[in-house]
């Protein structure tokens, strides 16, 4: 079993995934492979149809073309089915559903993924509050796991990304756009 660990490479999965690009394709499986060559963030979430889930979920959609200008994927990921996902996805925002996602989840049931990244909570079998970003070549760069009743920021993620982007040494409260130190 991998383990991810920040600064080696993000451990490799296929899962099937809901994807509201190609609903058709109900349930393909999607790789860590097919990012190769972008930035990934991959965030976990307890349940579909709960009440801090939509918020971040439908916070990342909304600011999607954000991550995209970065030249940066989203991908979802909890212990739900791919048709729990489409029901979610169908389900209007005045009614605590996700509608209009922009961005693919994965199903992960068999609890492998969520073990591989640290964030399984075993004897519930969901997930806590998990967010990753993978650079380009695949190396783990960012993790943050929290429990289940704290939301995550959208602004947070992306000042993260975009210092991690910079390369260089990104001092506290460091904002896109702020030099970074000398080394």
């Amino acid at each position: 079993m991998a383990i991810a660990k920040v600064g080696q490479l993000a451990p490799q999965f296929t899962a099937p995934v809901f994807d509201p690009a190609d609903g058709s394709r109900l349930g393909h499986n999607v790789s860590l492979s097919d990012y190769k060559g972008k930035w990934l963030v991959f965030f976990w979430y307890p349940l579909d149809f709960t009440h801090v889930c939509p918020t971040e979920i439908t916070a990342l959609s909304d600011r999607y073309e954000e991550f995209q200008e970065l030249g940066t994927e989203i991908l979802g990921a909890s212990t739900d089915s791919v048709y729990s996902h489409k029901a979610w996805a169908s389900t209007p925002r005045s009614a605590n559903g996700i509608e209009g996602l922009a961005y693919p989840i994965i199903s992960d049931m068999t609890h492998h993924v969520a073990e591989d990244y640290g964030v399984l909570i075993t004897d519930k079998g969901i997930a806590l509050r998990g967010l990753f970003i993978i650079d380009p070549e695949g190396v783990l760069q960012y993790a943050t796991i929290n429990n289940l009743n704290l939301g995550r920021s959208v602004d947070e993620t992306l000042r993260v990304l975009q210092g991690l982007q910079t390369g260089g040494l990104c001092p506290s409260d460091w904002k896109p756009g702020q030099k970074t130190l000398k080394g």
